[in-house]
């Protein structure tokens, strides 16, 4: 019988992969360290965002804060997506309007949406997309602002939405009407105001916002 098979194979794995094994524990810790140093930076470019997104969407608010406690939303499958619902103010500090973020499934990914409304939670203020890889040409329509998609929602109710395939898009109502060729895109942005608008606007009523 040969040294090698005598060899304890547990210390025969380690002698022969410890280069590996290094490697691999190095390159880990690399990719925790500049993961800790670029989280900031991460959560601070998204704070960017959202108050450009939204403060397009309330063009008299000047800034935005916190409102309330954090929402806890059902989005099915016994999840629930925690949503922090932030009021705008003019430069008076009065109330022009709520916004916050959303998000639900795509037909590529998760679609991230930050959603804003009037300061009582009757019409919609619109939305704009935070996040989004939508197939390009069809459902990354949902991106353009004032556009053919996007503009059905300013003003629209805070209501149970509608998606249809034909319809005027002029109409501003509960009605929304589809993206020729990305359905399921925009299937998936009403999807997800149905699962948060309401809910949201039970728990802000709730917590004596409205």
């Amino acid at each position: 019988m040969s040294n090698n098979e005598t060899k304890n194979p547990i210390l025969f794995f380690m002698q022969e992969s410890w280069l590996l094994l290094v490697s691999a524990i190095l390159f880990g810790c690399l990719l925790a360290c500049l993961s800790a140093a670029w989280q900031p930076k991460i959560i601070q470019n998204e704070i960017d965002k959202f108050n450009a997104l939204a403060g397009g969407l309330l063009s008299e608010a000047k800034g935005f804060q916190n409102a309330g406690e954090s929402i806890s939303v059902d989005i099915g499958k016994g999840k629930t997506y925690s949503v922090r619902v932030k009021k705008g103010t003019d430069a008076a500090g009065n109330l022009v309007g709520w916004a916050f973020v959303c998000e639900g499934s795509g037909f590529a990914d998760k679609i991230k949406l930050v959603v804003a409304t009037d300061a009582a939670f009757e019409k919609l203020a619109g939305f704009g997309v935070l996040s989004s890889n939508e197939t390009p040409g069809f459902g990354d329509k949902i991106t353009i602002k004032d556009g053919f998609y996007q503009s059905q929602f300013k003003g629209a109710p805070v209501t149970e939405l509608e998606l249809t395939k034909v319809g005027d898009a002029e109409t501003i109502d509960s009605r929304i009407v589809a993206i020729s060729g990305a359905t399921v895109t925009s299937e998936a942005v009403v999807k997800t105001f149905n699962t948060f608008l309401l809910p949201i606007k039970e728990a802000m009523a709730e917590q004596g916002l409205l």
